[in-house]
């Protein structure tokens, strides 16, 4: 059972959600459910990997869970099975027309033995969304909640136990009806694969620099940032190599003749800054339709406002552009910088390349040797606390 209800997840759906699910609309519709799921267990288990060894996404446990979705019918019944290879016609439309989106979660086993998820119902609510904006079947998240919760549990010994390890989840929904043309799905496939991960930097913290890209553009508001959509990832990849090759490890991304700031690489941006009264603020771009809600950009956000009368650091979601940006270095008025997401949590900036010019961003004043400054550190290890048990909080779901 779960350590506390998660009966308010998904009760305000998002316009996406009422655009994308007009033509689902029935009431006799099969639901996703937990209840009606088959188990088919593996006959031969995989040998662990050493933790000391784990690459990310490069080894899986020893069963995913599947369901099926037909327009007409519904949800069929959920699976937890061996992980295996799909079998799927050249002509489905996933890979014609990027039907496809996904969520990246975690699992954490703590101290006390107990297996854990970080605010899974935000990750539900946000792939809700995803699948609506390219008219994908919706799902009960309770429900897939509660399915993960069960394949957690047959596939525990793959969850590491060490802190700064976990299993990441990847729920994936596709179209999968077999035809050449750009409509709706007529068929759907859901599944969740596990892997298990070290931590994002295997030697702690260690600060990126970022090349500000005005050439290519991530997204647009009212275009598909805020879903988690395949075809957004793919673009990416080659501004990212091009980048790589200059020898800067993620890029900026910026919007508009006037270059707004958007997102790091695949990470939310946050800022920690002076303005121009000399009071701290800690910026990051509003949620404008470009930008992905981040699970850990929420937290990060409400763990600042908490904070907020003893560091007197106030949360501004604000556009700001990269000349704004480059002015505020020069004149030292940054204090901290970082990228945040589930990965890594945070990953601290230390350089960012615009026009040719490397302006240089704070990491610890008090320590050179530091690769983050306190404000990041502290974020990450309050975080970190919670999602291993090390402090009792309503965003820890407990699993078994």
């Amino acid at each position: 059972m779960f350590s506390r209800s998660i009966a308010h997840i998904l009760r305000k759906p998002s316009a996406f959600q009422n655009l994308g699910q007009l033509r689902f609309k029935s009431t006799t519709l099969s639901e996703l459910s937990a209840q009606k799921v088959k188990v088919n267990k593996s006959n031969a288990l995989k040998p662990l990997v050493p933790a000391k060894d784990l690459v990310f996404g490069k080894t899986f446990t020893d069963h995913m869970i599947t369901a099926e979705w037909e327009e007409g019918q519904g949800w069929k019944s959920p699976e937890i099975r061996p992980f295996e290879n799909f079998k799927i016609l050249p002509s489905a439309v996933v890979f014609h027309y990027a039907l496809t989106c996904f969520e990246g979660l975690k699992a954490y086993k703590g101290k006390d033995g107990k297996i854990r998820l970080f605010r899974p119902d935000m990750n539900m609510k946000r792939m809700n969304n995803s699948v609506s904006r390219i008219a994908l079947p919706s799902f009960n998240g309770d429900e897939l909640i509660k399915l993960i919760g069960d394949y957690l549990k047959i596939d525990e010994r793959w969850i590491p136990s060490e802190r700064g390890y976990s299993l990441y989840l990847r729920p994936t929904c596709m179209g999968t009806q077999e035809t050449l043309g750009v409509n709706p799905s007529s068929r759907a496939l859901l599944f969740v694969i596990g892997c298990p991960v070290g931590p994002y930097y295997k030697t702690g913290f260690a600060a990126v620099s970022l090349k500000a890209t005005t050439e290519f553009v991530r997204a647009w508001p009212r275009g598909t940032g805020s879903s988690k959509i395949g075809a957004n990832y793919a673009s990416g990849i080659l501004p990212q190599q091009l980048a790589a090759k200059e020898g800067y490890q993620q890029n900026l991304w910026l919007f508009g003749d006037e270059h707004e700031l958007t997102e790091v690489g695949t990470m939310n941006l946050f800022i920690l800054m002076k303005n121009e009264k000399g009071e701290k603020e800690l910026v990051t771009p509003p949620l404008d339709g470009s930008i992905l809600p981040g699970v850990t950009r929420d937290s990060i956000i409400e763990l600042a406002k908490e904070w907020e009368s003893e560091t007197g650091i106030k949360v501004v979601e604000k556009k700001m552009t990269m000349p704004q940006l480059r002015d505020a270095i020069k004149k030292d008025r940054i204090v901290e910088m970082f990228g945040a997401g589930t990965a890594c949590i945070v990953s601290p900036i230390k350089c960012i390349n615009y026009e040719g010019e490397d302006l240089q961003i704070p990491l610890d004043p008090s320590n050179p040797e530091e690769q983050a400054g306190p404000f990041t550190k502290r974020v990450n290890k309050t975080i970190l606390d919670i999602q291993y048990g090390e402090v009792e909080h309503p965003w820890s779901v407990v699993v078994n």
